[in-house]
């Protein structure tokens, strides 16, 4: 049985289209990826977490979903976190009936186990074009059944009621406590998560280092319990800006000489740390597909990306711009001067997209094992 659906973006524009998942209601900021591929690592990916996600690619669902397999460390081999961690998700043609020897459920079995409320039957290109030119904005989707009314008035009032740093928080997305995972070699890194991807645990492990994860809270002096040879700052949801405990950490990391590494989030938070600053987006950068060059070594690389936010070039202090983004200029990855620092706003990890970066790791490894506490 067909669903209704619709959208309304809070400068009143209101898109009927047909439901799947999860017959509810949800609120969020509207964003768009580009991705062709991939949803099963994308709507799993913490960086999401309290949007609203538009896929420009037509056709969603073709090849269902797998089941949620784990590896030896416990990490999930086909997801980026154990959930889905978007609020809703917009695309133009469900696909109902997949064809793949993965496939464990269909993309509307998984979005009503989880209670997701998703909305296809729409021109998501044409959707797209609009947050390209207005830029990125809070909205609501709503899956009825076909007596209840809309009365578009009403839904308005509830999304002009809703603070975007509530729905997009690192606080939510951070584990609660400390793990470990131990990849059987004795360099140890403390992985500050504010929303991590697994893929990223996994390329640090894979590497043969002992990965430590703690909350985006957890202390300066409580992180050097551990006696860390590295750092790394992940990802997440939300403004950097309303991360204070998070950077006030990392300053106090960076006046040690322990290398680290930033990723996405990761980036503007040692930016802020230096007494740089950040700004949101337009209207991100999501999809697979984002052109960086490297600044050193002039080679462009074709990365994966999530972020609405980016650092501001000319607030940079003790730091250089590592990588630029070819079609809008924005800083892509930023280097210390004189200490083994660096991070960048794209994903080397990937997953998904392509692996070009995933050199990266191999950089910080080495600053990790030449590091002599």
């Amino acid at each position: 049985m067909t669903k209704k659906a619709v959208i309304l973006l809070e400068d009143g524009t209101l898109i009927k289209g047909e439901g799947f998942g999860y017959q509810s209601e949800a609120i969020g900021e509207v964003v768009f990826n580009t991705g062709m591929v991939g949803y099963p690592e994308t709507l799993t990916d913490p960086s999401y977490k309290g949007q609203i996600l538009v896929s420009t690619y037509p056709l969603i669902g073709n090849y269902g979903v797998p089941k949620n397999e784990k590896d030896e460390f416990g990490l999930s081999n086909n997801f980026e976190s154990e959930k889905i961690q978007i609020k809703s998700y917009i695309i133009s043609d469900l696909c109902e009936h997949p064809n793949h020897w993965a496939k464990n459920k269909t993309l509307d079995e998984w979005f009503f186990d989880q209670k997701i409320p998703g909305v296809f039957g729409i021109d998501t290109r044409a959707l797209t074009k609009k947050l390209r030119e207005k830029g990125t904005m809070m909205g609501l989707v709503k899956i009825f059944c076909d007596k209840e009314k809309i009365n578009k008035k009403d839904l308005l009032a509830k999304i002009k009621k809703i603070n975007y740093s509530e729905i997009c928080s690192v606080k939510e997305a951070s584990t609660k406590k400390p793990f470990l995972y131990k990849s059987g070699g004795s360099p140890k890194v403390v992985l500050i998560d504010c929303g991590v991807k697994y893929s990223i645990i996994k390329s640090l492990l894979k590497r043969n280092l002992d990965v430590v994860v703690v909350p985006y809270n957890y202390s300066f002096e409580e992180i050097m319990k551990f006696k860390p040879q590295g750092i790394v700052i992940s990802n997440g949801p939300g403004d950097p800006k309303d991360c204070k405990e998070t950077v006030e950490v990392i300053k106090s990391l960076m006046k040690t000489d322990i290398p680290i590494f930033g990723i996405c989030l990761g980036t503007e938070l040692i930016s802020l740390a230096t007494g740089g600053n950040t700004y949101k987006l337009k209207f991100g950068h999501m999809g697979q597909n984002h052109p960086c060059i490297n600044t050193e070594n002039k080679k462009c690389y074709v990365t994966s990306q999530n972020h609405g936010y980016a650092v501001d070039a000319r607030s940079l202090i003790d730091f250089k711009v590592l990588f630029s983004n070819i079609n809008d200029n924005s800083v892509e990855g930023i280097k210390h001067k004189t200490k083994n620092i660096f991070a960048v706003q794209f994903h080397p990890e990937a997953s998904p997209g392509p692996t070009d970066t995933g050199f990266l790791f191999d950089d910080f490894a080495k600053m990790v094992y030449n590091y002599e506490t």
